[in-house]
């Protein structure tokens, strides 16, 4: 976080600021079982969805492109994605658990881009054609839509786990009723499926470009993508011969859903992929790209 420029690092200190209040104030919501706070709650993510634009401006005028080189870039335009598509459905789901599991997931993502925060870099050359643009653009929306049916999918598993255990009033009132979420969940596996097929086959056309096809396949990084890919395209066809129970389905997404944060966060920040679209500059960079 300190390593980016004073007016970047000022908006993303306010960013995890409003969010952390946001999450505040979504918890007292659930301990308090009422809605006292709803217009701050509301206020908090516009303020955020505000901040996450101006951040995400301020970084494509600096290197003159696109800001989706970096992880960072990448967490910051999910979590306004995100911030934009509760302000969205809140009006249509007014219980407090999806909103809530909601505003934690955007804290979240926010708080992991704190951690992987740097300098904005300056694209590849490759970075700047038609193959890389899209690429970035269908992986940044297939993994908000798989978010979004993991989300679902642990909604639905906490709601079956609490009925199942005679905790009803827990669940209603509170929780979307369990044919809403294991629609949203249907909905959010098929979408996110179609982006990231999208998405995997405009990479092979990047990779082409660059290292190879079979280099990319082989890239950590590229791996748990398709193996998640392979999970959501089972979900697909179990639930079209309609043998999948829908919890079964609850936890694959949920499984699809941590190997997209494996990938995403996990084997970027440990330096095992040269999946990076942004110029190395620096001795450690390249240590860490090679």
């Amino acid at each position: 976080m300190f390593d980016l420029p004073v007016v970047e690092g000022i908006l993303l200190l306010l960013l995890v600021a409003v969010h952390t209040a946001a999450g505040t104030l979504a918890t007292l919501q659930l301990l308090r079982r009422h809605r006292k706070h709803e217009l701050w709650l509301v206020a908090c993510i516009l303020i955020a969805v505000v901040l996450d634009a101006a951040l995400l401006t301020l970084r494509g005028i600096s290197i003159r492109a696109v800001p989706l080189t970096g992880l960072f870039d990448s967490l910051i335009v999910l979590s306004l994605i995100f911030g934009v598509l509760y302000l969205l459905i809140k009006p249509a789901v007014e219980q407090v658990w999806f909103n809530s599991v909601m505003v934690w997931t955007i804290l979240g993502m926010v708080i992991a881009a704190a951690l992987v925060a740097r300098p904005a870099s300056r694209p590849q050359d490759m970075a700047r054609t038609p193959w890389a643009v899209a690429h970035a653009g269908f992986m940044i929306l297939a993994t908000a839509s798989i978010v979004f049916a993991a989300a679902n999918s642990t909604l639905y598993l906490l709601g079956s786990y609490r009925l199942k255990h005679g905790a009803i009033s827990q669940v209603l009132g509170r929780i979307p009723n369990m044919e809403t979420l294991a629609r949203m969940n249907r909905l959010g596996t098929w979408i996110g499926f179609v982006l990231l097929t999208i998405g995997i086959v405009t990479g092979l056309g990047l990779s082409s470009l660059d290292i190879g096809v079979a280099r990319w396949l082989a890239d950590s990084k590229v791996i748990c993508i398709i193996v998640a890919w392979g999970l959501l395209g089972a979900i697909m066809i179990l639930d079209r011969l309609g043998v999948l129970r829908i919890k079964v389905r609850a936890y694959v997404t949920i499984a699809a859903f941590a190997l997209i944060m494996v990938a995403i966060v996990g084997v970027t920040i440990a330096g095992a992929t040269r999946h990076s679209f942004s110029r190395v500059d620096s001795p450690a960079a390249r240590m860490v790209m090679t």
